[in-house]
């Protein structure tokens, strides 16, 4: 055995042969895009708040070094992500919903030139109705979202960037205060694909 974190785990399993089919699918889109033929982002959500993850960090033995922790408002964070470590997010303290990620997806691709595929799961706010109205519009100006099967996270790229940023990029002394954390979390949206990067194969 080892000595390592834990991770949460979503309670229902896929159906197998939808998965099966969605991932040689994304790496169908993977091909493509890797031969210049389209763009392909991964879209997400996620919140940040004074309650942090705890992360690995060296410590004397018999010491336990404290982190600062308290309840707090929630930093609510939409990404849309490539592979080549390029993202556009959007910010903010009010909740994040059908409305708003349509509204994203429109001021991030205001002009597509290749086709681009947008990748979600099958949280509720990627499929309303608010959401479902919108797809044939997207499409007629080369934007397809893809609806990944249900229980499948590790499919879903961003994901990976919100466990760095939780797990290893957030600083300690991040979380002595809100405007911290803000200054913070900002920061590396701002630095990603700069000062951090992931290597997604």
């Amino acid at each position: 055995m080892s000595w390592h974190r834990m991770r949460r785990s979503v309670r229902g399993k896929p159906d197998p042969i939808e998965y099966a089919e969605k991932r040689a699918k994304l790496e169908e889109f993977k091909r493509l895009e890797d031969a210049g033929e389209i763009n392909l982002y991964y879209l997400d959500e996620t919140g940040f708040c004074l309650i942090p993850n705890v992360p690995y960090g060296w410590q004397n033995i018999g010491e336990y070094l404290p982190i600062d922790s308290s309840r707090s408002k929630r930093l609510n964070v939409l990404g849309i992500m490539s592979r080549k470590n390029h993202l556009e997010a959007y910010v903010s303290t009010e909740s994040i919903n059908s409305d708003v990620i349509a509204a994203c997806i429109d001021a991030f691709f205001p002009i597509v030139f290749i086709p681009t595929v947008i990748v979600v799961d099958k949280a509720s706010i990627h499929t309303s109705g608010a959401i479902l109205d919108r797809y044939e519009e997207w499409k007629e100006r080369g934007i397809t979202i893809f609806e990944l099967p249900a229980y499948s996270p590790e499919l879903n790229l961003i994901e990976i960037l919100w466990r760095f940023i939780k797990y290893e990029w957030i600083e300690i002394n991040a979380y002595s205060s809100w405007q911290s954390l803000v200054l913070s979390v900002e920061k590396i949206l701002r630095e990603f694909g700069e000062n951090y990067a992931i290597n997604f194969v």
